[in-house]
């Protein structure tokens, strides 16, 4: 169930899951796993104030984001900013589902199968997330460049006059 809507999500964001070696899936642990999911809804949860203040910052620049000069430039990262935060509560949500599911893991019940299902979820997971985080990077940089371009043209036009 949690597998499926983990692949479903994979088809949004258009990633194809690379495999993750069966050898690293061997010696995740119930800890290490428990303690990478904690991590990763806490970067995500940081990500999501982040995306409020760069769609803050978006709003109080908007005049000069539509500028002709920065209006492409301008439309595209905002189309990015969007779509971030869209999937960005998609992560959370199949984090904190995945999470839940630990409890097969440790209920002592010798479940091998669901087991390694969870292991191999795990290690896609770790993937995407990380892949998530570089694109979002990537994204924060394109904002502060652009913004930091728009605020040295103010600079300008202000000592000209």
């Amino acid at each position: 169930m949690l597998l499926s809507a983990f692949l479903k999500f994979l088809n949004q964001i258009k990633m194809k899951p690379k495999e993750v070696k069966a050898t690293y899936e061997v010696w995740l642990s119930t800890e290490t796993m428990h303690n990478g999911s904690l991590r990763w809804l806490s970067e995500l949860k940081f990500a999501k104030d982040e995306q409020l203040f760069f769609d803050n910052l978006v709003k109080m620049y908007t005049l000069q984001l539509i500028d002709p000069k920065h209006f492409n430039e301008s439309k595209k990262i905002v189309y990015k900013l969007s779509d971030l935060i869209k999937k960005t509560d998609t992560l959370i949500n199949i984090i904190v589902k995945h999470e839940r599911g630990l409890k097969i893991m440790v209920d002592g019940i010798n479940q091998i199968e669901e087991e390694e299902i969870y292991k191999k979820e795990h290690g896609k997971l770790i993937i995407v997330v990380s892949d998530f985080l570089e694109k979002y990077r990537e994204l924060k940089t394109q904002i502060f460049s652009l913004i930091k371009g728009i605020l040295k043209e103010g600079k300008q036009k202000r000592l000209l006059q």
